[in-house]
């Protein structure tokens, strides 16, 4: 994500600040909590509400802003507000995540909030370096990147559900049920509060995408090094399918719309 950022971004960030405010909080509170009512509704084996509640957690993913794009949103906001979640999330998502899922659940607290810094802050943080000091070097980065990306998803998410194959296929129905009620609520939610909000199509557009789709990448990492059971990496890995393809189905309704209207 942070080769595609400059530290205008950041500024950006106080030029709109309710909508940003709005948007993060939604992020923190709709997500979270709905991963950890999911888990209960569902009545979830342990490892997979623990999982849900995971990726509930994390921030928003650089995917929202693509999707923002094809929906006619407020591209903007919607890397202003990736930004600040990005950066809350060495905080945010590690905290939450202990809280929601309880102390019955083995988990490695400094564990969680040490890999988030890693995955999230490190690279951002070089990435904006890249974009500022050596913009030629980014611009090829930025050519192969988007390829790379998928690649590396595609082989992680096949590694996690082939290792875990016989107990997702004993679980595949409410697994799938819980992962897609989980998005669905995040751009519900996301889009009526921001509404009863702000009033402003595109900015509840913007913000209901961004709410609605995590960094799924996030979770499947902090999933698999600070939990011993493998099967709560399976809702974050089943997350990346499910939040892109609503996304997309929402971006084109939208993008209809908008063209329509």
């Amino acid at each position: 994500m942070g080769i595609t950022l400059l530290p205008q971004d950041f500024r950006d960030v106080f030029k709109t600040p309710i909508p940003v405010f709005a948007g993060v909080v939604l992020q923190y509170t709709v997500m979270p909590l709905s991963g950890w009512g999911i888990g209960i509704l569902l009545n979830l084996p342990t490892p997979l509400a623990t999982g849900l509640i995971v990726v509930s957690c994390c921030p928003g993913g650089v995917t929202s802003n693509v999707i923002t794009y094809l929906a006619k949103g407020d591209l903007a906001l919607s890397v202003s507000m990736t930004a600040s979640s990005t950066l809350l999330s060495v905080f945010m998502t590690p905290f939450l995540t202990l809280f929601l899922i309880g102390k019955g659940v083995e988990a490695s607290a400094g564990g969680l909030f040490l890999d988030t810094f890693q995955v999230v802050i490190l690279p951002v943080a070089l990435g904006v370096l890249i974009n500022v000091y050596f913009p030629w070097v980014s611009q090829k980065i930025q050519a192969v990147s988007p390829l790379v990306a998928v690649f590396l998803i595609t082989m992680i998410v096949s590694s996690i559900l082939g290792a875990g194959k016989e107990r997702i296929i004993s679980s595949a129905a409410i697994l799938i049920l819980s992962v897609v009620s989980l998005h669905a609520s995040g751009f519900f939610f996301g889009y009526i509060l921001s509404w009863f909000l702000i009033r402003k199509q595109k900015t509840s557009r913007t913000i209901s995408i961004e709410v609605g789709m995590q960094n799924s990448g996030l979770g499947v990492v902090l999933a698999r090094n600070n939990f011993p059971d493998p099967l709560v990496a399976i809702p974050a890995a089943i997350s990346s399918l499910v939040h892109s393809l609503i996304g997309s189905l929402l971006a084109a309704f939208w993008r209809r719309s908008a063209r329509e209207g």
